[in-house]
């Protein structure tokens, strides 16, 4: 799950979504076991959101390009 930013990069739009959702997915389960006290390393949601965040930047930035290109 912990793929760095050059990982991102490489892989395809539809590839990014399904990371966004995984990301989704841990952090809904991360704040769970926060909440009942299960989760020992509470640095973890604070990773899993900057990756969430990464993400989303990257599925925008090919939105911007896609729209330029079929401007041009």
């Amino acid at each position: 799950m912990a793929r760095t930013t050059n990982d991102l990069s490489d892989l395809g739009l539809a590839q990014l979504v399904d990371e966004l959702r995984e990301s989704k997915q841990e952090a809904l389960n991360l704040r769970f076991r926060n909440a009942t006290g299960q989760l020992e390393n509470t640095a973890e949601i604070k990773r899993v959101r900057r990756q969430i965040a990464r993400i989303n930047t990257l599925i925008r930035q090919r939105e911007i390009a896609e729209a330029e290109a079929n401007a041009s």
